[in-house]
């Protein structure tokens, strides 16, 4: 996991990762609702660009982050130094205490590469949630229709200054994605690697009943729109089961 982290979440990426993935308004506003004031925890805390928002905002957060790139650029943004993160794999929740919100955005869950660490992240999620807490995750729904012989390339951006691309190849057996993200300007050429396992949200939701949680809601989106065949990613929110 270490390895994967650092070849994928490494020093590289750290320099774009805020332009790629920007903090809602609605996201940080629903995030603070759901922790009521009381204790967050986010999973892959990165450079803070949800967990700073949410402690301006009161919110007691930590984080846990096994990519020392991203947690440096936290801790060199105001009020990053003041936020508990704890270096590791999100996968065993290794905290003390328990809290009234666990969050995990971006597609952050998919960075566990098989089954069994999702599934043991949602026991160990379950195991650190207050009896009225919630677990949020965001995550986009998989379309793998638009993979050809397991492959496909898209063309994100094409000006005078740089032109950008996306390159996938799909296992549909282990449900993993291993995509080039490159970037090509006068200065050179630049990689930016990202392997993932995808679930499928009925998946996420036996994952959630394994570990004793059940689903409260879910959305199309952090503005609360209904969720679809169509939508293209979900916001969905887990609690005890009763």
């Amino acid at each position: 996991m270490d390895d994967h982290i650092n070849r994928t979440y490494g020093e590289h990426l750290s320099e774009v990762y805020d332009k790629w993935f920007e903090a809602e308004a609605e996201a940080i506003e629903l995030l603070a609702e759901f922790a009521r004031r009381g204790r967050a925890l986010e999973l892959g805390i990165g450079t803070g660009r949800m967990a700073l928002p949410l402690a301006a905002k009161g919110i007691e957060i930590e984080g846990i982050d096994a990519a020392l790139a991203m947690v440096a650029k936290l801790r060199e943004r105001s009020g990053g130094e003041s936020i508990k993160v704890t270096m590791g794999n999100f996968v065993d929740v290794d905290v003390t205490g328990k809290f009234n919100l666990i969050f995990i955005v971006f597609n952050t869950f998919y960075a566990l590469l098989t089954q069994e660490e999702q599934v043991r992240c949602f026991r160990n999620v379950a195991a650190h949630l207050t009896d009225d807490g919630v677990f949020v995750l965001e995550a986009f729904v998989p379309d793998v229709a638009r993979f050809s012989g397991g492959h496909n390339l898209r063309v994100y951006t094409v000006n005078y200054e740089r032109a950008s691309l996306q390159a996938a190849h799909h296992d549909p057996v282990l449900q993993r994605m291993f995509t080039q993200n490159i970037v090509f300007t006068e200065a050179g050429v630049n990689l930016y690697p990202v392997e993932i396992r995808y679930a499928w949200p009925t998946e996420l939701d036996l994952m959630a009943q394994l570990a004793g949680l059940k689903l409260r809601s879910r959305w199309a989106n952090w503005k609360q729109e209904t969720f679809s065949a169509t939508s293209e990613k979900h916001v969905s929110v887990y609690e005890r089961q009763k």
